[in-house]
């Protein structure tokens, strides 16, 4: 049984990684990655789960721009500002 393919690679991608860091560093460096991958976890779990709470509305300055797209019908959820502006103007704009 050879090695081959992409095992090789990994395994020299591994021998890089003791050579360039030390055996010391990798656990710090495996850590580190444990910790990103659980905070996106959570953040992801937010997103879906709906547990963000937004900011009240008393608090929160309305935005025009956003004002203007929802009394057009436009829907804003994910889009930019620059998208927002755009699909404003071509809903604005008369149709031929």
């Amino acid at each position: 049984m050879a090695i081959v393919g992409y095992e090789a690679i990994v395994i020299g991608i591994i021998v890089v990684v003791i050579f360039v860091w030390g055996p010391n560093k990798i656990p710090e460096i495996a850590r580190g990655l444990g910790r990103a991958r659980r905070e996106f976890d959570e953040a992801s779990k937010g997103i879906t789960g709906g547990t963000i709470t937004s900011p009240r509305v008393e608090s929160v300055t309305p935005d025009p721009l956003v004002e203007t797209a929802q009394r057009l019908g436009i829907s804003t959820a994910g889009k930019t500002r620059q998208e927002i502006s755009d699909e404003i103007v071509r809903t604005a704009q008369p149709k031929n």
